[in-house]
């Protein structure tokens, strides 16, 4: 454990100035600034459609989701990936990491945990600014009814969803960003993936589960209510999330095997 935590801390320490660190914050602020801003902007018109607390909380949040679900999460899983890895092609330093006196299997786990910690900040901040931006447009416009109904099943559910979904994508860039070091093969692959699964996914091929890059639009689709009756408490482990993990789990495993034989090049 101890010398996953060095190899942690390593990791931050090398990525902490760079885009994809950044961008795990700056994404939120900015998306849900945009989207807040025109809620306000545009608060008469959606006022006069008098709609009902639930469902304004789904608009509302729904914009966010919408953009992370079909684009931008799929892209900065994808370019994260990228990044993580990349430190050390740039650099060459992957027989000086492992010449470290640490076990590999920590290194290797610790790039991957830290990119899963990233995604999972992004998401967080996602979740809380929503939540606190929601509550920020009943305080500016007060002819809104945010406050009347409590949107935490909502954002818990599509965020965990939305974070579980991403990791197919994740182990499978992770890889293909250790076999190739240059930026267009692994960003290429991907942007194509993400293109396929977003067609696939809107179609509605039965298929399309199988395909890792389709998973976040397939994973925010409500297809189950729970028995409270509230369309907005539908339950996270579907599918398509189970697809996910292990798409993961096997994935993970494979980029280790590919990590070892670096290190004796």
């Amino acid at each position: 454990m101890y010398t996953l935590y060095i190899s942690l801390k390593s990791e931050f320490y090398k990525s902490r100035k760079t885009l994809a660190f950044w961008a795990a914050i700056l994404l939120p602020v900015i998306i849900c600034g945009l989207i807040t801003f025109g809620f306000y902007s545009g608060s008469e018109k959606i006022i006069a459609n008098h709609y009902p607390p639930m469902i304004l909380w789904g608009h509302y949040s729904g914009a966010a989701l919408g953009v992370m679900g079909l684009l931008v999460m799929p892209f900065y899983v994808i370019f994260m990936a990228f990044s993580v890895n990349n430190i050390e092609h740039k650099n060459d330093t992957w027989k000086m990491l492992f010449a470290q006196p640490l076990n590999k299997f920590s290194i290797y786990a610790a790039k991957y945990l830290y990119a899963v910690f990233l995604i999972l900040i992004c998401l967080l901040l996602f979740a809380t600014l929503t939540y606190a931006f929601g509550y920020l447009l009943q305080v500016l416009v007060p002819q809104y009814n945010f406050n009347q109904y409590n949107p935490s099943s909502i954002l818990i559910n599509s965020y965990t969803k939305l974070f579980l979904s991403s990791l197919g994508i994740l182990s499978l860039q992770f890889i293909l960003s250790l076999l190739w070091g240059d930026f267009l093969k692994p960003m290429g692959i991907g942007f194509v993936g993400t293109i396929m699964g977003i067609i696939t996914a809107n179609v509605g091929w039965k298929y399309a589960y199988l395909i890792p890059y389709s998973l976040p639009t397939l994973a925010l689709r409500i297809t189950k209510v729970r028995k409270t009756g509230d369309p907005m408490d539908f339950p996270i482990f579907t599918q398509e999330i189970w697809t996910s993990l292990i798409y993961a789990a096997i994935l993970f495993i494979i980029g280790y095997f590919i990590v070892t034989k670096k290190s004796i090049k």
